[in-house]
């Protein structure tokens, strides 16, 4: 597909066209592929003749999603899975073993920080954590054992903003991949690529879907790495495919052996959903910007944090990343837990659930839902306090979400 195109038109566009004319695509809701002969079926499982042979490994409609996710991010392929954690959890599993390290960035969505911490720790592998933004830290905590570093785009719920470009650098002067998780500011707010990062994934499940009526993942290569180069002994098997490596190494072993694989029917949800995401990032930005204004000038709340706020300390670097947009996610902060709770539960518009990115405005404590099982220390770290509340800002009038914050706090 041409890059030619605007980034809006992009989304509609798709190289696959349905025998019969149809706009939308079909759904391939089945588990194996028939072949004619014997032959046939052993080309295609010996990579000698392309082709289905199991939904495990591939299907046409997570195909479609996968390239329209390579397409967005520029990259050089994709793979669909089953939630955003299978996608964080298969693109670090294909290059990391027992004995092995990473580094990461410690501002993290509150399922990747516990598999990092504690999941790859029961494998052998050990995560050093640093602070998001320091980046002598990563210099720092670079060993010969370390292969590779992980970064969100914008800290969930910290909201602090690394400067990836320069984290980029540093993993390529050490010969390491940059992974970054672009989930909360999506390809169409930011250009992975072009800041040096090798690795993306998304949990589809939020901005990319939008509806949030399906649960799915995505792994993208962006062909900024040079595998043929990479001394990891897990790639060593696929160096025959080149710049393909590292998907080869994805498609045919941890997703044939651990099935992280998306359902056919949520990639064509996903198909459908990310056709408006231009339309819809411009209201959610739109809208935060709008709701951390008054949040800002409110004073029953003690603090509230949007990087698109003048005020905050990565407004700059932000607005130079993302081009002036800001994202839809915010948080702020009464005087309690207590507090909190009695704004959550004061909301009538705002819905009180476990996600983002949908069409709705969500609200959520953090401290006692997501990162519950964290002790303390480690929920100061991550920016969580008991009085925070998170907001991810919908699509609905910016009025009446104002008008809905404002009556839950005049009763505190």
């Amino acid at each position: 597909m041409s890059r030619e195109y605007q980034f809006e038109t992009r989304l509609l566009l798709s190289n696959n066209r349905n025998e019969y004319g149809a706009v939308n695509r079909a759904i391939y809701q089945t588990n194996a592929f028939e072949y004619e002969t014997a032959e046939e079926l052993e080309k295609v499982f010996a990579g000698q003749a392309q082709g289905y042979n199991y939904t495990r490994v591939g299907n046409p409609s997570n195909n479609e999603f996968e390239e329209k996710m390579k397409e967005l991010e520029n990259g050089i392929g994709a793979l669909s899975t089953a939630s955003g954690m299978a996608a964080i959890a298969a693109a670090v599993l294909a290059l990391v073993e027992a004995g092995d390290e990473i580094v990461a960035g410690n501002s993290l969505f509150g399922g990747t920080y516990s598999f990092f911490k504690d999941n790859l720790k029961d494998w052998g592998v050990k995560c050093n954590f640093v602070e998001t933004t320091e980046l002598e830290q990563y210099q720092q905590a670079i060993n010969p054992k370390t292969k590779l570093i992980y970064i969100e785009t914008v800290g969930n719920p910290k909201l602090d903003i690394p400067n990836i470009k320069k984290i980029a650098e540093i993993a390529h002067q050490h010969g390491l991949p940059l992974i970054l998780d672009n989930t909360l500011m999506t390809p169409y707010l930011f250009q992975a690529k072009e800041y040096g990062v090798d690795v993306v994934v998304h949990s589809t499940s939020k901005f990319i879907n939008g509806s949030s009526n399906s649960i799915g993942g995505a792994v993208v290569d962006t062909g900024n790495f040079n595998w043929a180069e990479s001394d990891n002994p897990l790639l060593a098997d696929y160096l025959k495919f080149g710049p393909f490596a590292y998907l080869a190494r994805l498609r045919q072993d941890i997703f044939r052996n651990l099935g992280p694989c998306a359902s056919p029917f949520n990639s064509y949800l996903n198909n459908l959903g990310v056709e408006t995401l231009a339309l819809r990032m411009e209201k959610h930005c739109s809208n935060a910007l709008e709701l951390a204004r008054f949040f800002d000038s409110n004073s029953a709340i003690k603090g509230v944090n949007y990087p698109g706020l003048k005020s905050n300390p990565y407004h700059q670097l932000a607005a130079e990343q993302f081009n002036n947009h800001f994202g839809g996610l915010l948080t702020f902060e009464v005087g309690s837990k207590k507090e909190a709770f009695k704004v959550i539960n004061e909301l009538k518009i705002a819905k009180n659930l476990s996600n983002l990115g949908g069409l709705r405005t969500l609200v959520i404590h953090p401290a006692s839902t997501i990162y519950h099982k964290l002790s303390e220390s480690e929920k100061r770290v991550l920016g969580v306090t008991p009085a925070l509340i998170r907001v991810s800002v919908g699509i609905e009038s910016a009025r009446d979400i104002i008008e809905d914050f404002s009556q839950a706090l005049e009763k505190l």
